[in-house]
C-alpha cells in the first residue's frame, strides 16, 4: 500500500516514514504543499498524513487547504498532524474532511496504530501480499520463502524488506536510492550495505539460476527482480 506523508520537518517525515516502511508501505514523502497535491495527483496513496503547518509558499497551501482540495474530488483517508490543539483547529480540520487529528508530539508507534485503524475502518488492510512465482511462495508477512522440495527459508526484518519492495515493482529496476530509504532510511544506510544484502538475499532465493526469479544489477538503473527472461534493451 502507499502512503503519502507531507510534513516540512525532514527529520520527522523521515522517521514516520521509517516506521511506515517497516509495516510494508511505499512511502512518497513531500515538504510543501504543491509537492503534495502533485505526489497525490501522481501516486494515488492510500492514505496521507499531512502536517497542517507547512511553509508559507505561494500560492499558500497550508494541510487545512490541501485537505479541502483532496476532498473535493476523492475519499482518501486523511490524518492532520499539528501541534495546534485548540478546539476549533481541531473542528476545522474535520470539517475540512481530514478523518483523523493527531497531536505533535507523538510516538511513531502510536501513529501507526491510528493508521492502521483508519484504514481498517475504510476496509482497507496494509497485510503484505502472498507472491507466488514457479516454484517459489514468498509471504512478507511471515517474512519466509518456500522452495521447491518443501525447503523453507526465514528472511531477516532488512531481507524481508526488500524483497517485498522489489516485488512490488518486479519487472523494472529500482534506484539504489530509492531502495536504501525503504528498507533502511535515508540517513541509516549507503550503497556498499545495500549491495551486501542484496548479495544475502540472493544467496538464499536466487540459486545460481535454478529458478525462475533473479535479482539483477545495472549500473545507473539500480536493482530489479525479474521472472523467467532477463531485462534486455
Amino acid at each position: 500500500m502507499k502512503a503519502l506523508v507531507v510534513d516540512d520537518d525532514r527529520v520527522l517525515a523521515d522517521l514516520l516514514a521509517f516506521s511506515l516502511r517497516k509495516e510494508g508501505f511505499q512511502v512518497f514523502l513531500a515538504f510543501d504543499g504543491q509537492d503534495a497535491l502533485n505526489l497525490w495527483a501522481q501516486e494515488d496513496p492510500d492514505i496521507i498524513l499531512l502536517d497542517v503547518n507547512l511553509p508559507k509558499t505561494f500560492p499558500v497551501l497550508d494541510g487545512f487547504t490541501i485537505c479541502a482540495r483532496i476532498r473535493e474530488v476523492s475519499n482518501t483517508p486523511i490524518i492532520l498532524l499539528t501541534v495546534r490543539d485548540e478546539e476549533e483547529d481541531v473542528i476545522h480540520g474535520l470539517k475540512m474532511g481530514a478523518d483523523d487529528y493527531v497531536l505533535k508530539p507523538f510516538s511513531p508507534r502510536q501513529l501507526i496504530a491510528r493508521v492502521q485503524a483508519l484504514l481498517r475502518r475504510v476496509g482497507k488492510s496494509n497485510t503484505p501480499a502472498v507472491y507466488e512465482f514457479e516454484g517459489l511462495i514468498f509471504d512478507p508477512g511471515k517474512r519466509e520463502v518456500n522452495l521447491p522440495g518443501n525447503m523453507k527459508i526465514t528472511l531477516t526484518q532488512l531481507e524481508n524488506r526488500l524483497l517485498n519492495y522489489l516485488c512490488l515493482r518486479q519487472n523494472q529496476y529500482i534506484p539504489s536510492d530509492d531502495l536504501i530509504a525503504h528498507v533502511w532510511g535515508h540517513r541509516l544506510a549507503n550503497r556498499d550495505m545495500l549491495r551486501q544484502l542484496v548479495r544475502r538475499l540472493r544467496s538464499k532465493v536466487d540459486r545460481g539460476g535454478a529458478l525462475p526469479v533473479f535479482i539483477d544489477n545495472r549500473p545507473g538503473l539500480g536493482y530489479g527482480l525479474f521472472i523467467n527472461l532477463p531485462p534486455s534493451f
